[in-house]
């Protein structure tokens, strides 16, 4: 597994955008005191974290989802801990793990593959990313209108910073 100064570097530098370089930045750590080493991770935009999760917010929810989903549907613990893990993740909470495991998903495949990964921190990424263009950041509109309440503002801001108008709002006018 590569480095975090490493990935930082791969996210920050190799994939970000030109017009969002300087004000998107990652951060993950694990803190070397806590039990299992847990830790954090957090995507910040101007110097404010717009995304960030712990372990210490995810463990908690993971669990209690788990334990009930393994009542309610009388399935075995492997099932509830992956539809948990799913459902978790969909509602924002994920682990310094979770944030390494989706770069790792994203460094090792196709942008198109990126954009429609069932992981969202992995779409994050893709929209983030240089490689994607303009005409097919602005294609995007309809599918981000179904997107999670916690990745949309990362379209919204990619959308602002490369100067683009939506739609919607061209519609309006």
């Amino acid at each position: 597994m590569p480095t975090w100064s490493g990935t930082r570097k791969k996210l920050e530098t190799d994939y970000l955008c030109p017009a969002l370089r300087g004000r998107v930045r990652y951060f993950a750590t694990t803190y070397s005191k806590c039990p299992d080493h847990e830790g954090r991770a957090a995507i910040l935009v101007d110097g404010v974290e717009v995304l960030k999760s712990s372990y210490y917010e995810f463990a908690p929810a993971y669990w209690k989802l788990q334990s009930e989903l393994r009542k309610l549907e009388e399935t075995d613990w492997r099932e509830a801990a992956f539809k948990a893990g799913q459902t978790i993740l969909e509602d924002g909470l994920f682990d310094q793990r979770d944030f390494y495991a989706a770069f790792q998903e994203f460094d090792n495949q196709s942008m198109e593959t990126s954009l429609s990964s069932e992981n969202p921190i992995v779409r994050i990424f893709a929209l983030l990313d240089r490689r994607l263009g303009k005409r097919r950041l602005a294609a995007l509109e309809e599918t981000m209108e179904n997107e999670l309440d916690w990745v949309r503002p990362f379209y919204l801001l990619r959308i602002e910073a490369e100067g683009l108008n939506l739609q919607k709002e061209k519609e309006v006018c």
